[in-house]
């Protein structure tokens, strides 16, 4: 993987601030070629440094409850339970974390019964799984996925 330079992080900024942004524009902006922008963003795909996808509102979709699930694995059962997880539809992140929690998951869900659903039947059948905390969203304040300022 090459190293980014002012000029690939100049194009990952304004590509964050609009994905759909013309090369032709990138390149006036940042005062470079068309090709050398397209190449720079080839590269950076290639390099898995960035990937273009659509960001979805999950209430605009039907869904309306969002959870953070905090889970407490049993010994040497981290990364089974983690990888059978990540089956889950609901399940949109799965990381492990140092502190309280092996595991922190977020899914998203039609309905409280929907996440009842999968607390009580689907992570309770889970071998490796010792106890799940449940943290409903109440309300949203930021919800970006903008790493650069």
């Amino acid at each position: 993987m090459a190293k980014l330079d002012d000029v690939d992080f100049a194009i990952l900024k304004l590509l964050q601030e609009n994905g759909k942004k013309p090369y032709t524009e990138i390149a006036k902006q940042i005062e470079v070629s068309e090709g050398t922008v397209r190449t720079r963003i080839n590269r950076m795909l290639q390099d898995n440094i960035f990937e273009f996808i659509i960001h979805i509102e999950p209430d605009a979709i039907g869904l309306s409850v969002q959870a953070i699930i905090g889970v407490t694995t049993k010994l040497g059962q981290q990364e089974a339970v983690a990888k059978h997880l990540n089956q889950y539809p609901e399940v949109r992140f799965v990381a492990a974390f140092s502190g309280r929690h092996d595991l922190i998951l977020q899914a998203y869900f039609k309905s409280n019964e929907d996440l009842v659903h999968f607390v009580n039947k689907e992570l309770a059948k889970l071998d490796g799984i010792v106890s799940a905390d449940v943290s409903i969203e109440l309300k949203k304040y930021k919800d970006t996925f903008s790493y650069m300022a």
